[in-house]
């Protein structure tokens, strides 16, 4: 499969007692699922590195349960590569469609360690494999010479590009031609524009807003962007709580808990 457009990163709803509240991801789901093209729960949007096993597993089951026929991209941010090999095999039993994988966790890590975690994941799993390349919960960024060798590996599918760089989300574009190159940054989308899609939280609420300016990429448009998501608190660290306040508000969740909040 081919992925473009607006895929959203679910934030994961919760109850009162902190389990994965199972109506609310319906309900979340049913608002946006005609105007996006994939659902990516369990990533940094969705607190994935957060999360539990039993979070996690129920989270995955729960988009898959209701995704009203959506690719369920399941996102998997944990420190070391057998942790990431062991959830991938839970989230091919789960069903998911495949998964969206970051770096191991040290700010230490060399290119050649990079490169070794993906192929030891391609070997390990059939699953898909999307790559997420940011820094600030790995603390380290995959380097364009490493992404190309990893994107010669079978079965990826896509990155979403969080790098903060609308410059290297470019370079990418033109120099993975046939890969699907999605920009991760609302406040990039102007700059970075020719990209095949955007993944990230403003999804959750407005995904209108997003396809409207992945089809007509203007200033102006990212401008409105940027309005909603100053207004919305998305820019913030804790965005994924910003949005949760906002989809309680809406009536589309139960809770605004965060995991540790």
């Amino acid at each position: 499969m081919t992925y473009s457009g607006t895929i959203v990163p679910l934030i994961t709803p919760l109850t009162t007692g902190r389990a994965v509240c199972e109506s609310s991801v319906d309900r979340l789901i049913g608002s946006i699922h005609g105007a996006v093209t994939a659902l990516m729960p369990v990533l940094s949007s969705g607190e994935g590195w957060k999360l539990d096993e039993t979070q996690w597993t129920d989270m995955v089951r729960y988009t898959r349960r209701y995704s009203r026929g959506l690719p369920v991209l399941a996102g998997i941010q944990l420190p070391s590569t057998d942790e990431v090999i062991a959830r991938a095999q839970l989230a091919a039993e789960l069903g998911a469609d495949g998964i969206v994988v970051t770096t191991p966790f040290s700010p230490d890590l060399g290119q050649p360690e990079i490169l070794r975690h993906y192929r030891r994941i391609r070997a390990a799993t059939p699953m898909p494999i999307f790559l997420y390349n940011e820094a600030a919960l790995s603390g380290n960024t995959i380097e364009p010479a490493t992404l190309k060798r990893i994107c010669e590996l079978p079965g990826i599918v896509g990155i979403k590009e969080s790098s903060g760089s609308a410059e290297l989300t470019l370079r990418l574009v033109a120099e993975l031609p046939g890969l699907p190159v999605f920009e991760g940054w609302e406040n990039l989308l102007f700059e970075a524009r020719g990209v095949a899609g955007f993944v990230g939280p403003l999804a959750n609420l407005e995904p209108g807003l997003c396809n409207a300016m992945l089809a007509d990429p203007t200033a102006r448009g990212q401008g409105e962007i940027d309005a909603v998501c100053e207004r919305l608190g998305l820019y913030k660290d804790d965005w994924y709580l910003w949005a949760k306040r906002e989809l309680l508000r809406r009536g589309v969740i139960e809770t605004d808990l965060g995991v540790d909040s």
